[in-house]
């Protein structure tokens, strides 16, 4: 049964990476095949999925499609190209604003949302956009896991591992993964500087965007304070952030029903696609942990690392950086949280730098490829309707030496702060 479950994860996964057949269908087939064979059970199935992370996401992503309806992200974009002096520092603005706002919206969603400001700006100027929208799609990435709810992945970790939304600032008493991150960007937003510098042309003014309405960006602040308050909540309900986070979602909704009769058009549009895609990942990956794949992979680590814990850390990192470059990170952090508490334990550890190690690898070495992360391949969608080709060199060129910088600095700083 092992080695059938074994085979069957590699299959799924690699229909996925190279998008044979539609995704659900591929999941729906494995998990089928799994029930089928009663290799797991149904009742085992049910409870591999993780329903705080999927309320968490729900919630967010309806408060995200809000947020960016309201018009308040764009009309900061044009208030911070307006202040700046040239092209270069503007697309340096619009790439900082592009990761403060990725901190608590959906990565695909900053990108649909400051893309259009680059776009203005470089079409006035006549120069090409493509590096201006690599800027601000790697830079999205960054700051995704700076919250529990910046991305999926932050989610997936925080709360299959009993983590608040405070814990990401400070946990334990020491700094936690939100400081590493913000490190890791004061060394990435300067190879942006470096980039971005030699436009030097002054800036033309673009038409300011009026904001339609405050209302989503109140309702975003009060679920980050109530987020913040229940962190210091002991023996709260085990579903209270998911319920924090949907209760605000349907505040918004009922509001937009009442004010614009579109909810049913904003919930159409929402991105069910990955809501779903969560659900099959957490059944898939329930099934290698069933059967004793997960302690084998983590045993795989151990031995050949030789109970060195700091060489244990950085495989995990920098092996999470090359395999996130190339395939989804959801499945691949889904797959990976349990092996690293594994480790994490074998070596006589706290979990805590394992999995702030790995959710650095996976969340920023989608920057180093076009396909590496979906606000990419949204970026570069975007680019090519606009009738630019982003090439792999010159994304890799711009993406390459941003995460090394980022994925540098945050992982040593971890390992400072929590691996001794």
């Amino acid at each position: 049964m092992k080695l059938f479950v074994i085979v069957l994860f590699l299959i799924t996964y690699l229909l996925l990476v190279l998008k044979r057949g539609h995704p659900f269908i591929v999941l729906g087939g494995a998990i089928g095949l799994l029930l089928a064979s009663r290799t797991i059970s149904l009742t085992e199935a049910i409870s591999s999925v993780n329903y705080n992370v999927l309320g968490v996401f729900l919630g967010t992503m309806i408060l995200s499609s809000l947020f960016i309806f309201s018009g308040v992200p764009a009309y900061l974009a044009t208030k911070l190209v307006d202040r700046s002096k040239t092209v270069g520092m503007a697309l340096l603005s619009v790439s900082l604003l592009a990761a403060a706002i990725s901190s608590f919206v959906e990565n695909v969603a900053t990108i649909l949302i400051v893309a259009p400001i680059a776009f203005e700006v470089a079409k006035k100027l006549k120069v090409n956009p493509v590096p201006f929208l690599i800027g601000i799609a790697v830079s999205s990435n960054l700051q995704g896991c700076a919250t529990m709810v910046g991305d999926s992945p932050s989610m997936i970790l925080a709360l299959s591992s009993g983590m608040s939304f405070m814990d990401f600032f400070w946990m334990k008493g020491r700094p936690g993964i939100t400081f590493a991150v913000e490190l890791g960007a004061a060394a990435s937003f300067y190879v942006l500087y470096l980039l971005f510098r030699k436009y030097r042309e002054p800036v033309i003014r673009i038409e300011e965007i009026k904001v339609k309405t405050w209302f989503p960006t109140v309702l975003l602040v009060l679920m980050m304070l109530l987020l913040a308050l229940f962190s210091f909540i002991r023996n709260k309900p085990p579903y209270s952030v998911a319920i924090i986070c949907i209760t605000c979602g349907i505040i918004g909704l009922i509001w937009h029903e009442l004010r614009h009769r579109e909810s049913i058009s904003l919930l159409r549009d929402l991105d069910w696609h990955t809501f779903f895609f969560l659900i099959g990942i957490f059944i898939l990956v329930g099934s290698l942990t069933y059967k004793g794949v997960i302690n084998d992979i983590a045993g795989y680590i151990i031995k050949y690392t030789q109970g060195n814990k700091f060489l244990a850390y950085t495989m995990i990192v920098w092996i999470s950086v090359l395999f996130s470059a190339f395939i989804d990170n959801i499945p691949y952090t889904v797959a990976m949280i349990p092996v690293a508490k594994l480790v994490a334990i074998s070596l006589g550890l706290s979990a805590e730098p394992f999995l702030f190690g790995l959710l650095i690898g996976t969340s920023l070495g989608g920057n180093i490829t076009p396909i590496g992360a979906s606000a990419n391949i949204v970026a570069c969608g975007l680019l090519k309707k606009e009738g630019y080709r982003v090439k792999f060199k010159d994304f890799f060129k711009i993406g390459f030496p941003f995460t090394l910088a980022a994925v540098g600095v945050a992982y040593l700083f971890i390992w400072f702060v929590w691996g001794r």
